[in-house]
């Protein structure tokens, strides 16, 4: 099993997928070619490095290929510190964290927390597209259903037996603001309560699997991982989920073609605080490979708190806003386990309380967004997908800009 992913894992992302034209004669391939070769001078220079060619530019933008061949491998300095990790007191590891804070920053070559580079791409694609194609407007499938401005999830990682004895509270309060969320919970290190998953799901809520142990170590070799593999998808069937979250986020998209899931929520947009630092710069869903990619798009909550000390959920609130701008997807993990402090509480709940009060967003469990996402990425129009509309993009506007609902269907 190879360390890098292989670049035909992202081909399902091409910008044609991406923005399913409606319009006729749809536009050739080497009209998108040309598009995307001029638009690709907004993307960073390490993801056009290697070419302008749209296999190269997804695999340096969703595929992180412009983060270098060893992106995945932990250095031997995390590694060492995985091992002694369950050793140490958790005040160390945070002022470990807060003290890393200035190098991590300043080491790291994408925007954060807003990372606007993959979105200008796309949009400028259709905008060289219709200069190219001598076209005033062309009309795509809308991203969300009934055309909302963007998608919003909620997730919640359940990281020890105190969270778990938490979480009957948090999903209390998701409920009073009128939302449900995922619950991913660890298979085997702390012991399960299977009435609290049957009470969850009953609830409309979603359960999941935040894989074996979260301890660090899932991802140390392709042998190891392979062996973990095996029983990751006996727990994803026992536990009835459709979806993953590796601990700690490591991750590597090439070994993950294992894992029998139908989507995974391992990567990010854009995050220089993770242990395998970068992201996919992506404000969507993609493919990668054999499942779907829900990319989280607001930092973490233990960040939040922790490492950036923040009290409120400004930074949460003007992501939102941006994601809103392009049509993207709010994508937000909280823990039980930090949510159990009460600035940690307060914040999550002023965070809801605003978010319930805009309610212009299509809110959605991570197992409908996958589901809505692959099945615009099949309709062949907006009559066969329940909830699509078709939307115009002009020449004229912005490139950035999205345009006036022109039809709906479903």
């Amino acid at each position: 099993m190879s360390e890098n992913a292989d670049t035909g894992l992202y081909a399902a992302n091409t910008p044609s997928c991406f923005w399913r034209v409606l319009t006729e004669p749809a536009p050739t391939p080497a009209e998108w070619d040309a598009a995307v070769r001029t638009a690709a001078r907004v993307l960073p220079p390490a993801a056009r490095a290697a070419g302008s060619d749209i296999e190269t530019l997804l695999f340096n933008t969703l595929g992180e290929g412009q983060f270098g061949p060893n992106h995945w491998r932990l250095s031997p300095i995390k590694r060492a510190y995985y091992e002694v990790k369950p050793l140490l007191p958790r005040a160390l590891t945070r002022s470990l964290r807060r003290l890393s804070r200035g190098i991590i920053e300043r080491s790291f070559s994408l925007g954060w927390p807003i990372e606007d580079r993959y979105a200008r791409f796309q949009w400028a694609v259709v905008h060289e597209l219709l200069k190219t194609t001598d076209r005033h407007e062309l009309s795509y499938i809308d991203f969300w259903p009934e055309g909302r401005p963007f998608a919003f999830g909620l997730t919640h990682d359940v990281e020890t037996a105190e969270g778990q004895s938490f979480v009957r509270a948090v999903a209390d309060l998701d409920a009073s603001y009128g939302f449900r969320s995922l619950f991913n919970f660890v298979a085997e290190d702390y012991r399960l309560d299977a009435g609290l998953m049957d009470e969850l799901r009953e609830r409309g809520f979603e359960v999941g699997l935040h894989g074996l142990h979260h301890d660090g170590k899932t991802f140390r070799s392709a042998s190891e991982f392979l062996g973990h593999a095996e029983r990751i998808n006996r727990h994803l069937q026992q536990f009835k989920a459709l979806g993953f979250r590796a601990p700690l986020t490591h991750r590597n998209p090439g070994w993950m073609q294992a894992l029998d899931m139908d989507y995974d929520l391992s990567f990010f947009d854009t995050d220089p605080y993770e242990p395998v630092a970068g992201g996919t710069m992506s404000l969507w869903p993609f493919t990668v490979g054999r499942f779907l990619e829900l990319p989280y798009t607001l930092v973490q909550d233990h960040t939040l708190t922790e490492v950036l000390k923040e009290t409120t959920p400004r930074i949460w609130l003007e992501k939102v806003d941006f994601i809103r701008r392009y049509s993207g997807m709010a994508l937000v993990i909280t823990h039980p386990d930090y949510l159990r402090n009460p600035t940690s509480w307060r914040m999550y709940a002023d965070f809801l309380r605003v978010m319930r009060n805009r309610a212009d967003f299509w809110h959605a469990l991570p197992r409908d967004l996958a589901g809505w996402w692959r099945a615009r990425l099949t309709a062949t129009s907006v009559d066969r997908l329940p909830g699509g509309v078709a939307r115009v993009i002009a020449l004229r506007e912005a490139p950035e800009l999205r345009q006036s609902v022109v039809s709906r269907a479903g």
